[in-house]
């Protein structure tokens, strides 16, 4: 495994954009019949041609429908990503459904704090 410092790390511009809307969305989010979040803040990040992505607030998502994964990913342009597996009330576990970046890159310190999630995983609903 290669430590933070030895992998590659790139500053957003023209050839790879990333930018935060500046008004945050309130958002409802579900896993089937799991309500993880009912009236959560969110941002909306666009990174170039990718689809946005919405980072909910951690403090309101229903932390006790998760479970941290052994899982990480690396993005350049954010940092490193750590997991979750949701664990829905019906037993089923939606496997690194949720990432986060706990220590994201200054450019990007929104998401900080913050839950993205798969959504063919998801229903994320914009209230």
């Amino acid at each position: 495994m290669t430590t933070k410092s030895q992998r590659r790390v790139l500053t957003p511009g023209p050839d790879h954009t990333l930018a935060v809307d500046s008004k945050e969305i309130r958002v409802s989010v579900t896993a089937g019949a799991t309500q993880l979040a009912e009236n959560a803040g969110a941002a909306i990040v666009r990174e170039h041609t990718y689809p946005a992505v919405l980072y909910v607030n951690r403090d309101d998502i229903d932390m006790a429908s998760l479970e941290r994964s052994n899982h990480t990913s690396w993005c350049p342009y954010k940092g490193l990503a750590n997991y979750f597996h949701i664990l829905s009330a019906d037993g089923t576990k939606l496997e690194n459904a949720v990432w986060t970046y706990e220590e994201p890159f200054e450019h990007i310190a929104i998401i900080r704090d913050r839950l993205g999630f798969y959504t063919d995983r998801v229903e994320i609903s914009e209230l």
